[in-house]
């Protein structure tokens, strides 16, 4: 499930949004309200259930060989084995939208400022396992998320995490 061309996507599970109003989240780390969605590249980050803690990691032009060998394939997520039943039982839907209302925010998100209406209804994404295997990307299940993302970011990868306050505590 990722957006056509022209198109951002946004994510989640409640499928009775019929307009997207500007808002600051409780974690927002800046204070303008935004609608936020993610393009083509960045959809894949969120095939997952919203609380799910995920560590995500992939190469980049400056992946050093030793670093791609670690890693193996191209792109890799990381979730906590107590998620998986999660992960498979979600109802998770994408709402599309035109990507002209948005702008670029940082390396990962679009944001709109005024409030925003979906190009139709929202969409059932589907299987998620399914989807990570038809894109090639590696799901790995961890008994905790901080030895690998330890690892991950001493590296010479790309690499992202979403509600990491979520995942178990450190040891």
């Amino acid at each position: 499930m990722r957006p056509a061309p022209g198109e951002v996507l946004h994510f989640s599970e409640d499928p009775t949004i019929t307009r997207f109003v500007p808002h600051v989240a409780a974690t927002a780390r800046q204070p303008e309200a935004y609608v936020w969605a993610v393009d083509h590249d960045q959809a894949p980050a969120y095939w997952f259930p919203r609380d799910c803690p995920r560590a995500m990691t992939w190469t980049t032009p400056d992946t050093t060989p030793d670093d791609r060998a670690w890693l193996g394939p191209h792109r890799v997520h990381a979730i906590e084995y107590g998620w998986l039943r999660r992960l498979q039982a979600v109802t998770l839907y994408a709402y599309r939208f035109d990507a002209a209302a948005f702008r670029p925010f940082g390396d990962a998100a679009h944001v709109a400022t005024g409030p925003v209406d979906p190009l139709g209804p929202p969409e059932r994404v589907g299987d998620l396992l399914d989807l990570h295997e038809q894109s090639g990307i590696e799901l790995r299940l961890l008994p905790d998320l901080w030895p690998f993302w330890d690892d991950v970011t001493h590296r010479t990868l790309g690499f992202s995490g979403i509600r990491l306050r979520n995942a178990r505590p450190a040891p």
